[in-house]
């Protein structure tokens, strides 16, 4: 297979909902926006994507997860919130799940991450807004 090469700055932003689900949909604004960099899922291979979140004013993004592979996540801007919205890792964090893994996070202000999924994405079991502190 040859090199893939993407031009990050003029690809498109697309709606989040096919992999995140139609509650990424908030008052008919997507909180989830990717730009997909390559899909080898068809050939055994993985997906990579960056991923940018988007919270209402004075709201979360609480998402909870169980990876389907192995997903690395490099957070380049923002990052995780507790749930009274203060920061809880900034950007430039690195976090592993691995297959199988249940986990969570909350997103209190914009960020932007790149994920790698070894195979298939996570699976979603909830996505959904809160009010912060709640």
């Amino acid at each position: 297979m040859a090199s893939q090469h993407v031009d990050v700055a003029a690809a498109e932003w697309t709606s989040g909902v096919p992999f995140y689900g139609k509650t990424a949909l908030h008052q008919g604004r997507d909180l989830v926006l990717l730009k997909i960099l390559s899909d080898r899922r068809a050939e055994g291979g993985g997906i990579a994507w960056l991923a940018k979140f988007t919270p209402p004013p004075g709201k979360l993004i609480k998402i909870v997860a169980t990876a389907l592979s192995d997903e690395h996540v490099f957070n380049l801007e923002g990052g995780r919130a507790t749930k009274s919205g203060a920061p809880a890792r900034a950007s430039g964090g690195y976090t592993l799940n691995p297959e199988g893994q249940p986990h969570s996070a909350m997103i209190a202000s914009e960020t932007v991450s790149l994920v790698i999924y070894r195979g298939e994405p996570d699976e979603i079991v909830s996505l959904e807004v809160v009010d912060v502190g709640a």
